[in-house]
């Protein structure tokens, strides 16, 4: 594996504005999001409006990755993220969520999850995880990929891939009459083929008018999460999977996840909606 230094936390620039002219989520300015309590099965014109906001995150998410190169800040990543969605009439979900101040997470190597955006400038060889979600018509749209800066080991370049892949085979898993345990398991079976960790403490999840739901999509084989796959359903899957343990640390800010110990770690998200036979991708650029 790569013999980077470890992460530290770098400067935050100040909060990025939202032009008033946006409508917030209903979270934004208070501690806490009100607790969902819709159905998971969305309308015909819900789902409509968060194909929207999967498409406008996607290629918020796009157009951040094409600055992924040696030398740049992971904050500049979350300065092109955030005016593309502005500038497409959509408010980045994450800003303000729950206090985090910025307008995508930016998970590099060690970090599993919820990076905050600062000073940190990306170094030939990191991989870097960029997780971009979009509210707009009332309704969010999510996702995250992660991507090579300049010259990447083998070893974490084939951790991407089969990230990516795992997710891949999760989608293709998801059937009406299924129960929702069935994407961990496909994702468990696979990542043990190399020895891979499988994170445990952070999930996919329900999504819709709310950015969480409330409901659980793990990604180890889980008895306990045996929700019925419905059509209309929307969540999200997002593999998290490391080079070691699925244990972590989290740093002081409350939000950086890293891996316990500082092995390297990849994840890919998309947003579903459940159809009769299957699938669709909500998040598509």
């Amino acid at each position: 594996m790569s013999g980077q230094s470890l992460l530290t936390p770098g400067t935050l620039s100040p909060i990025r504005p939202v032009p008033a002219s946006i409508p917030r989520p209903e979270y934004v300015g208070k501690d806490t999001p009100t607790p969902y309590d819709g159905p998971e099965v969305q309308s015909a014109e819900t789902i409509e409006r968060m194909r929207i906001a999967g498409r406008i995150a996607a290629r918020a998410m796009e157009e951040a990755a094409k600055l992924i190169v040696p030398g740049v800040t992971t904050d500049e990543l979350d300065r092109v993220a955030h005016e593309y969605m502005c500038d497409h009439g959509a408010y980045p979900s994450t800003l303000g969520y729950r206090g985090f101040p910025k307008s995508l997470c930016a998970s590099v190597n060690e970090v599993i999850c919820h990076g905050i955006p600062d000073s940190t400038v990306l170094r030939d060889g990191d991989i870097v995880n960029l997780d971009v979600t979009a509210f707009i018509g009332g309704v969010h749209g999510d996702n995250n990929a992660t991507y090579l800066c300049g010259d990447v080991d083998e070893e974490s370049r084939l951790l991407v891939e089969r990230t990516r892949e795992a997710l891949n085979r999760a989608i293709k898993a998801v059937k009406p009459g299924r129960r929702i345990n069935i994407i961990g398991r496909v994702i468990e079976s696979y990542a043990k083929r190399f020895g891979y960790g499988v994170v445990r403490d952070f999930t996919g999840h329900g999504i819709n008018s709310s950015f969480h739901s409330g409901l659980i999509v793990p990604h180890y084989d889980s008895p306990h999460h045996d929700t019925l796959i419905q059509p209309g359903m929307t969540f999200t899957i997002e593999p998290m999977l490391t080079l070691g343990t699925y244990e972590y640390d989290m740093w002081a800010d409350g939000w950086t996840v890293v891996t316990k110990d500082r092995k390297r770690t990849a994840q890919f998200e998309h947003t579903l909606v459940v159809t009769d036979s299957g699938t669709e991708i909500l998040t598509l650029p």
